[in-house]
């Protein structure tokens, strides 16, 4: 029976060997642009040049290079002059070395430069250009301070209306409830870009353009939609003896919703926060439409603007564009369990 079960397992496991490579060409898939971001962010344009593909080694190489000779003098020292400095006439240059110099142990000379005298290598960490981060802060860490504020703030005020509002549809009937509910639904049949114009207008007219309260506004009331399709279906299977106990102890329907709604939903509001704060952190039409002020960038534009300025300095951008991904790698990587929890109750109470 032992060998029996050997056997199966066995032949389970080579099964499953096929899955294991398609999934693990789709993680390759994934994690190469976030590895070529990284390693060009540590590179001057030369590096990236010289090996565009790779991790620059962490040694460099000091090339010596005969100078031309200077003209001769009609002084009649100028012969020893000449000389003298016709030996001291050697010019260096400094790169990064590569992978091949380094396994091989010896400097490549440049290929048909007849002024080549010979190379040394040493290690030096002073390849990865760290600059690069410095610089990539400095220049969108007020991007990022405006997007969190915003993401932050749509986020939090989103999600509580949605929890009003779908405590009102799941709890309570009332005449034409039926129209408006499927009013709200049709809004997600409208895509959004359909209302760039109209909307441009009525912010104007608001006097809200070139403001960051204007993409707080828009994503609120964007986002009220999927929440409440969402949240309505949750409450709506929440057992009703939970609100009939609450309201025989006094509790008032903003207590209900704080003790026993929010508790009992706290899996699916944790995963459509991060959904919304997803949303607003990637927002780029909107911004780009109303923010004028290099100030109020968020970083969907910022980066963008980033490209147009600095597009020759890889490894600057690389770092921008890094330093913008980390607040969203923390949250995958701090919220994934809750995420994961989320979707398994919205499954479980569908």
């Amino acid at each position: 029976m032992s060998a029996a079960l050997k056997d199966a397992v066995g032949s389970h496991k080579q099964k499953d060997w096929p899955k294991h490579l398609v999934i693990l060409f789709f993680i390759v898939i994934e994690l190469f642009p976030f590895y070529m971001m990284l390693q060009v962010s540590f590179k001057d344009n030369a590096s990236f040049i010289q090996n565009p593909w790779l991790p620059t080694a962490p040694f460099s190489v000091t090339e010596r290079f005969q100078a031309p000779a200077p003209a001769a003098s009609a002084s009649p020292a100028a012969p020893a002059a000449g000389a003298a400095v016709e030996s001291a006439a050697i010019k260096t240059r400094e790169r990064a070395a590569t992978w091949t110099e380094v396994f091989t142990g010896s400097v490549t000379p440049p290929p048909g430069d007849p002024d080549y005298v010979g190379g040394e290598m040493r290690f030096d960490l002073g390849v990865y250009k760290l600059t690069n981060w410095g610089f990539g802060l400095k220049l969108i860490g007020p991007y990022i301070a405006n997007t969190v504020f915003v993401a932050v703030t749509g986020t939090v005020v989103t999600l509580f209306l949605a929890i009003l509002g779908a405590y009102f549809f799941a709890r309570y009937k009332m005449p034409f409830s039926g129209v408006l509910w499927g009013a709200f639904m049709l809004l997600m049949l409208l895509p959004g870009v359909a209302n760039i114009v109209p909307l441009f207008t009525l912010l104007k007219e608001l006097s809200l353009l070139n403001t960051l309260w204007a993409l707080i506004i828009v994503g609120i009331a964007g986002g009220q939609v999927f929440n409440l399709f969402v949240l309505r279906n949750f409450i709506e299977d929440l057992p009703k003896d939970l609100f009939e106990a609450a309201e025989m102890d006094g509790a008032s329907h903003f207590k209900q919703i704080i003790n026993v709604v929010i508790p009992m939903s706290g899996p699916i509001i944790g995963t459509l926060a991060i959904l919304s704060f997803l949303g607003k952190w990637n927002d780029f039409l909107l911004p780009l439409i109303v923010l004028r002020d290099k100030e109020l960038f968020t970083l969907g534009v910022g980066l963008i603007y980033l490209d147009g300025e600095y597009v020759k300095q890889w490894g600057q951008i690389m770092a921008a564009y890094f330093i913008a991904s980390i607040p969203l790698i923390v949250i995958f990587l701090f919220c994934m369990r809750l995420f994961v929890r989320g979707l398994s109750a919205g499954a479980i109470k569908g």
